[in-house]
């Protein structure tokens, strides 16, 4: 058989390296599970390591983030009603951060443009929540909302 030219192969490309969102994402995963682990190991009831509530201490209300440390405490050992009675707001935002931070990241999979872009409105609408749950877990007649 004659030898006559041959074809050669076309050049097989090296994979894009990871985008910066890979990495923050990464990155941040580790950091949230690091912390997890913290708070699953060390109850925040009983180790005083943990950072106390600046606003509490100095006026001696709770902030609409007082007791979030313990909600999730509970929350990782299974213990959903004393996780409410903590700060039922975290628990409450926590499946709705679950549903935007899958959507997220399935669009990041896809390929498809991720924009990190909040409306005002519904900036505005959080705050407002905060501050409605903020006030009322400090009035008479709702206590419950209190850890």
């Amino acid at each position: 058989m004659p030898a006559g030219p041959q074809a050669i192969p076309p050049r097989i490309k090296s994979g894009a390296p990871p985008s910066l969102a890979v990495f923050a994402g990464v990155v941040l995963g580790a950091a949230v599970l690091g912390a997890g682990a913290v708070v699953f190991f060390f109850n925040p009831s009983t180790h005083g390591f943990f950072p106390a509530c600046l606003f509490h201490q100095l006026t001696g209300l709770n902030c609409p983030g007082c007791g979030g440390t313990r909600a999730l405490y509970a929350l990782l050992h299974g213990q959903f009603s004393i996780a409410l009675k903590d700060n039922a707001l975290f628990v409450l935002s926590l499946p709705a951060l679950a549903v935007w931070s899958a959507w997220f990241g399935l669009r990041k999979m896809r390929g498809l443009p991720v924009k990190f872009k909040i409306s005002p409105k519904f900036l505005w609408a959080i705050f407002a929540i905060m501050l409605l749950f903020g006030v009322l877990r400090n009035l008479p007649g709702f206590e419950w909302l209190s850890p």
